[in-house]
C-alpha cells in the first residue's frame, strides 16, 4: 500500500502533464497543419506523426526501461517533450510544415515512454489493486481537460506573427516539470524471477497472444483507440469547416478530454463490480451514440454532446482492455506483452489520425463518422465472443 500511495499520485501527475500536452495538440496540430501544408488533405500529417513515433518508439521503450528501469526511461522521454516543443514552435514562426512534423515526432517518442504511466503503476501494486492503480493513473488526465485546451486558447496568441507558436512554447514548461517530478519515482524493482525482455524469458508472444482475453484486450483497445482517434482529430477541422470559433473548439476539446479521464475514478470500481467485459460492451455502446449525435447535426451542441461520449467510451474501453490485458501475462512476460500490446494500439491510432485528415478535407465530417460503424461492431463482436468464451470456460469447468 505503501507503494501505491508514493508512486500512484506521482504517475498521475506526469500523465496529467502528459494529457495537458495531447489535448492542446489534439486541439491545435490540425489547424496549424491546415495552415502550413500546401495540399490540406495533409493537414493531420502533425498528429499523425506523433502518433507514428509513439507506434515506433513502443517496442523499443519496453526494452530499455526493462533493462535501465523506468524511472530512468521516463526521465529521458522527458528530454524529448522538451525538444519537441521547442521544433515545433519555431516550425510555426518559420512557417515550416515539415519541421513543424518533426517536432511533433520529437513528442510522440515522450508519449510513447508514457504510456507506459499505467502499466508502471499497474505493475507494483497487489492484484486487487491492478484496475484501481490504472483508473487513478488515467484519472489524472481530467487536468488536462482544463489544463491543455485553456492554455492553448490563451497562449496561441503571444507571438502575434505565428498563431499557435506560444501554445507550443508553453509546452516547453510542461515536459521541464515532468522531469522534475519523474526524479523522485521510487518504484519496486523486477521479481526475481523477471529476466530482461530481450532473453526470450517466460512463454513466447505466440503463446501469450493465442490466448481469447489477450485477443480480446488487443483489439478492443486498438479500435476503442482508432475510433476516438478518427473522430477526435477530424473534429477540429469539421469545426472550422462549418465555420465554429476556436473558442468553440476548445470548449468541445475540453469536454470531450473530460469525458476521457473523468470516468476514470470510477471505472476501476465499476470493473470489479459488473466486469471488466461489461464495462467495455458499454463503452462500445456510447461510441456508437457518438456517432449517431454525430449524424444528427453540426452544431455546437452536437459536437459537444458526441465528443463527451466519445470521451467516455474511450475511456471504457481502454481502462478495460488495460486491466484484462494485466490478466494474460506472467511478471517476467510484462515488457515484451506490453509492447506488442502498444506498438499495435498506436499504429491503428496512427493510420486513423492520418486516415481523418483525406476523409474531412475531401468526403466531409458525416463520412469520417460512418467510418467509425465498421470499427464499433468490430469491437462488439469481440466483446461477445469474450463473453461466451468465459461462459463456456466456467461451465467446463
Amino acid at each position: 500500500m505503501n507503494t501505491f500511495r508514493r508512486n500512484v499520485p506521482l504517475l498521475a501527475t506526469c500523465q496529467a502533464l502528459m494529457m495537458s500536452a495531447t489535448s492542446l495538440i489534439i486541439t491545435t496540430a490540425a489547424l496549424v497543419g491546415f495552415a502550413l501544408a500546401e495540399d490540406k488533405s495533409w493537414a493531420t500529417l502533425p498528429l499523425a506523426a506523433q502518433f507514428i513515433a509513439t507506434m515506433c518508439t513502443t517496442i523499443p521503450a519496453a526494452l530499455l526501461m526493462d533493462r535501465i528501469g523506468r524511472r530512468q526511461g521516463f526521465m529521458l522521454a522527458s528530454l524529448f517533450g522538451v525538444s519537441g516543443a521547442v521544433f515545433a514552435t519555431l516550425a510555426i514562426i518559420k512557417g515550416n510544415f515539415a519541421l513543424f512534423s518533426l517536432g511533433t515526432m520529437q513528442i510522440g517518442i515522450f508519449n510513447g515512454f508514457g504510456n507506459y504511466y499505467r502499466f508502471a503503476a499497474a505493475d507494483a501494486v497487489d492484484k486487487e489493486l491492478k484496475s484501481r492503480a490504472v483508473s487513478y493513473i488515467m484519472a489524472g488526465g481530467v487536468v488536462a481537460a482544463f489544463v491543455g485546451p485553456n492554455l492553448a486558447n490563451i497562449s496561441r496568441g503571444l507571438i502575434n506573427s505565428a498563431p499557435f507558436a506560444g501554445s507550443y512554447a508553453a509546452l516547453v514548461s510542461l515536459y521541464i516539470i515532468s522531469l522534475a517530478l519523474l526524479a523522485f519515482l521510487r518504484l519496486p524493482p523486477k521479481p526475481a524471477a523477471e529476466g530482461s525482455a530481450g532473453e526470450g524469458t517466460g512463454r513466447s508472444l505466440v503463446v501469450i497472444a493465442s490466448q481469447p482475453m489477450f485477443i480480446v484486450a488487443l483489439v478492443c483497445g486498438m479500435l476503442g483507440y482508432g475510433v476516438m482517434a478518427l473522430a477526435m482529430t477530424a473534429t477540429p477541422l469539421a469545426m472550422h469547416s462549418y465555420a465554429h470559433p476556436f473558442s468553440r473548439t476548445t470548449f468541445v476539446i475540453q469536454w470531450h478530454v473530460l469525458g476521457m479521464f473523468g470516468p476514470a475514478f470510477v471505472t476501476g470500481h465499476l470493473i470489479r463490480r459488473f466486469g471488466v467485459l461489461n464495462i467495455m460492451l458499454a463503452g462500445a455502446v456510447l461510441g456508437a451514440a457518438c456517432m449517431i449525435v454525430n449524424l444528427a447535426g453540426s452544431s455546437v451542441w452536437h459536437f459537444w454532446a458526441a465528443l463527451l461520449l466519445l470521451g467516455i467510451s474511450w475511456n471504457f474501453l481502454f481502462i478495460g482492455a488495460t486491466t484484462l490485458l494485466t490478466e494474460t501475462y506472467r511478471p517476467e512476460e510484462r515488457a515484451k506483452t506490453q509492447a506488442l500490446n502498444d506498438f499495435a494500439v498506436f499504429t491503428t491510432v496512427a493510420l486513423s489520425s492520418l486516415s481523418a485528415g483525406a476523409l474531412q478535407s475531401r468526403y466531409g465530417w458525416q463520412t469520417v463518422n460512418m467510418g467509425l460503424i465498421p470499427l464499433l461492431a468490430i469491437i462488439l463482436a469481440f466483446i461477445l465472443w469474450g463473453k461466451r468464451w468465459c461462459r463456456l470456460t466456467i461451465k467446463s469447468t
